[in-house]
């Protein structure tokens, strides 16, 4: 699978007819495999951008191509939000499985598929608890597992954990990269937190500008599996500041 965005704009008109531009001419393209994240200020574009790949929003102009698909019947999108939605009558178990359960899938693969999930984001144990008897990092964790249970081409993330507390939130990037490392589920994921994207993502985009555009795309070459200690590296406190300067030299140059 290779998703590709193709000189993508977006343009709201308001009821009275004035015009907001949201996204000017974005190009990029997320390979399979590969875990993109995006980066920018506030009103960037960003999350118009995920609403765009993820079929929620129309472009303007452009257009988003899934190129190569490994399966015709395969979901091209799942997305995970900053405000995840759980069903609260549902448990654990019926959370991950809704998906399948819309799809028609037997109960005898939507549970073989639950229970491998269950294990792999760490939920062994609470499968019949329901999102209120969850810790945020559990819930968050129950929405990963059910976004991943269709088995989609491209796993779609919009500031999954901006919510949490930093202690939290550092474990979830942690569980997040082993998630990936053992998925490869092609992933592109929104987040304004500059350490997060590098800490996760194989590259990290650069958005800037309203409209939002692109300013730069910057591999990042760090080993994985990644663990916290890879935030002492030098070459992830290089990408830091090469990111930062990006981003703040573009909203300096935006005041002007």
């Amino acid at each position: 699978m290779k998703a590709v965005i193709n000189n993508v704009s977006k343009t709201f008109e308001s009821p009275d007819g004035r015009k907001t531009p949201a996204l000017g001419k974005v190009s990029f393209s997320i390979r399979e495999g590969e875990f993109v994240a995006v980066v920018g200020r506030s009103g960037c574009g960003k999350s118009t951008l995920l609403n765009i790949v993820a079929g929620l929003l129309s472009p303007t102009t452009g257009e988003v191509v899934f190129e190569d698909l490994s399966n015709r019947g395969r979901l091209l999108t799942s997305v995970v939000f900053q405000e995840l939605a759980l069903f609260p009558w549902r448990t654990v178990r019926k959370n991950i499985t809704f998906g399948l359960e819309e799809q028609g899938i037997p109960s005898d693969r939507r549970n073989h598929t639950a229970d491998h999930l269950i294990r792999l984001v760490g939920l062994e144990g609470f499968e019949n608890h329901y999102p209120h008897q969850l810790s945020g990092g559990m819930k968050q964790r129950t929405a990963i597992a059910r976004a991943l249970a269709v088995s989609p081409e491209l796993l779609l993330m919009d500031e999954p954990f901006s919510a949490l507390d930093a202690q939290i939130r550092m474990d979830m990037q942690i569980e997040l990269s082993r998630i990936y490392e053992t998925t490869r589920q092609s992933l592109l994921y929104i987040t304004h937190y500059i350490p997060e994207a590098v800490f996760l993502a194989d590259r990290v985009v650069i958005m800037g500008g309203r409209p939002g555009r692109i300013e730069e795309i910057v591999p990042i070459e760090l080993p994985r599996p990644r663990r916290e200690k890879v935030k002492v590296d030098p070459r992830f406190v290089h990408y830091l500041d090469q990111i930062w300067e990006q981003v703040r030299g573009k909203r300096e140059a935006d005041r002007v």
